[in-house]
């Protein structure tokens, strides 16, 4: 947890679900979740009055922003109830004269994002994958990595040989903008990637200018990002699951569920590769070691072996 989960306002407010409102430890832990993701975003954007100064317009932005980093629809409707009670709290104890969520309604952002896989979903996929096959293998080696690291589908076709680091745990990413990054990536990921490497990649007739390519068709090429669609689709009727799923998919259901966890906004928004909010060079105010061990604690499938 943030510093700023000691302000006495939130504490007092866990005081007063437990005691006057005699809600369950785990209802109290939700609500608290809530507010410290305010918290979290007040303190990245310098909003240094929070909680009591915190407007309408502030909150607005919060919502798009967490919506902008893949949190599913149903997850921001939980999180704008958490503050909603939270702010109904500060108003009952006369700490504030106005509640500015008095208003605020999940926000619509003019485009629907895809729905989100719950945990079960994103391992019946996998499972559901013929690993006795080579583009079986392959393929659990693709949708290992993407929901492990969330990647865009243009990252994931585009990933190197040559920036796989898996001595410390990370992959170089190069992102929108040919921006790099470097993203964690988990146990069941690399054991994937290593299995396809050592026992599908090794008998490929590679083409000259693919070598330093991880993912490759049967005929030694990149894949396209239609193809990626193609086997998560594929994947979705296999199992007779009624969603309208992308490859995008895994990545908001990476980020909904690191978030969901208790993980650190501002490490999710540097494993997504979003523009930091405080403009500066990439991991100079998160570590890489804070990041992976963000990763390892909140991923589902991180510690899969």
């Amino acid at each position: 947890m943030i510093k700023i989960l000691n302000n006495s306002y939130i504490n007092g407010f866990k005081s007063f679900l437990k005691l006057e409102k005699s809600l369950s430890p785990n209802s109290i832990e939700a609500y608290i979740h809530d507010v410290d993701k305010l918290a979290q975003y007040a303190e990245m954007k310098q909003l240094k009055q929070f909680p009591l100064g915190i407007t309408f317009q502030d909150l607005k932005e919060f919502i798009k922003w967490i919506n902008d980093l893949g949190l599913a629809a149903n997850s921001q409707a939980r999180i704008i109830s958490g503050l909603k009670g939270f702010y109904k709290y500060l108003l009952l104890e006369n700490l504030i004269v106005k509640n500015p969520t008095e208003l605020l309604e999940t926000p619509k952002l003019g485009r629907k994002l895809p729905d989100t896989l719950s945990v079960d979903e994103v391992n019946a996929i996998i499972e559901a994958l013929d690993l006795s096959l080579p583009e079986g293998m392959r393929n659990k080696a693709i949708l290992e990595t993407m929901y492990s690291s969330g990647l865009r589908v243009s990252e994931v076709v585009n990933l190197q040989i040559s920036n796989l680091h898996f001595e410390i745990g990370f992959i170089k990413v190069t992102g929108k903008g040919s921006k790099e990054r470097l993203v964690p990536i988990g146990s069941s990921a690399i054991k994937a990637i290593k299995l396809y490497r050592e026992s599908v990649r090794v008998n490929l007739p590679i083409k000259k200018e693919f070598e330093d390519i991880l993912f490759l068709n049967r005929r030694g090429a990149r894949l396209t990002r239609n193809m990626i669609f193609i086997i998560i689709k594929g994947l979705a009727v296999k199992i007779g699951l009624h969603k309208n799923i992308s490859p995008h998919t895994l990545r908001h259901s990476f980020a909904t569920h690191l978030i969901e966890g208790g993980a650190d906004l501002r490490a999710v928004q540097e494993m997504l590769g979003h523009e930091s909010i405080t403009t500066t060079e990439i991991y100079t105010h998160l570590d890489r070691e804070y990041l992976r061990d963000t990763m390892i604690q909140f991923h589902p499938r991180a510690k899969l072996i």
